[in-house]
């Protein structure tokens, strides 16, 4: 019954104020036994709100409206930076000198390939050093005799496959010690690195010598030294040759082209295969320009 009460108590009360339904609901007070409820909410607003924005400021800055900043003068650039403007310098330098190198090597091949098509010149019983340059490639001649109780082995050295050695005997010219030179004669196979099997392979008497003169060798880091105590030599170093043998740094390389079933011949009996008479400098160069 309560509830009818109340709401007959309202209709009352609107009559004798006669005041609008909403604002009444608004003002009423509910009875003290309810007064524990929450008050009613607000159902309606007439003033609309909305988030303010930055825009509404008047002092606000756009960043569209600053000036743009790509680098301050004088702040200092980190290691990145300096790296990455270092490459393209440091490769277009490294590319240049290839392309110097490449120019050399070139001309080096082109003045060598035309030393070899010359007619082999006499070898002079005298040579100096410091001229071998100057004629590297250039096919020459020798006569005189071999002296196989000084020969010497380098290796090992493979050819098709097979392992081997390179032998280099000193080459006695007239009967002067001190004209000897060191002859190349050409790769052995490892089963006929004894003298004793291959007495084909050791000429008697005076013998002619054709083949191109040479510069020295030069080691690489990879090779080991040469033991001429133990006769171990794995590179040809022309200057310890010359020194244990009484001969002159001279280095000829024997040259020959034989065919197929001759080397066959030759493998078979012991003979050193010399190599044959061509230019084998590398030149690599424009792969490298191209590189970097």
């Amino acid at each position: 019954m309560a509830p009818v009460r109340a709401a007959s108590c309202l209709l009352r009360h609107l009559e004798s104020q006669q005041l609008p339904i909403g604002r009444t609901i608004v003002r009423w007070k509910q009875p003290s036994a309810s007064a524990s409820l929450p008050p009613p909410r607000r159902l309606f607003s007439s003033t609309p709100r909305f988030a303010k924005q930055a825009a509404d400021d008047p002092g606000f800055t756009s960043i569209l409206d600053n000036p743009p900043e790509l680098v301050r003068t004088g702040r200092r650039h980190g290691p990145g930076l300096v790296i990455l403007a270092i490459i393209p310098v440091t490769a277009f330098i490294l590319g240049t000198w290839q392309v110097k190198r490449l120019q050399w090597k070139t001309d080096l091949i082109a003045k060598c390939e035309d030393r070899l098509v010359r007619p082999p010149l006499p070898l002079p019983p005298r040579v100096d050093p410091d001229a071998i340059a100057d004629f590297d490639y250039r096919r020459v001649y020798a006569t005189g005799r071999f002296r196989h109780d000084q020969e010497m082995l380098i290796g090992p050295r493979m050819r098709d496959g097979e392992e081997g050695y390179i032998v280099v005997t000193p080459l006695e010219r007239d009967g002067d010690e001190r004209a000897k030179v060191l002859v190349n004669r050409g790769w052995v196979s490892k089963k006929n690195a004894d003298q004793r099997k291959r007495p084909a392979g050791l000429p008697q008497g005076e013998v002619r010598v054709e083949g191109m003169l040479r510069e020295p060798w030069k080691k690489n880091m990879f090779t080991p030294e040469n033991r001429p105590d133990k006769g171990e030599f794995y590179f040809p170093d022309v200057k310890q040759m010359a020194e244990l043998t009484g001969s002159q740094p001279v280095w000829i390389e024997q040259t020959m082209d034989p065919d197929y079933f001759t080397v066959l011949d030759y493998q078979d009996r012991g003979i050193p295969i010399g190599r044959p008479a061509e230019v084998n400098l590398r030149n690599n160069h424009a792969q490298y320009i191209f590189t970097w």
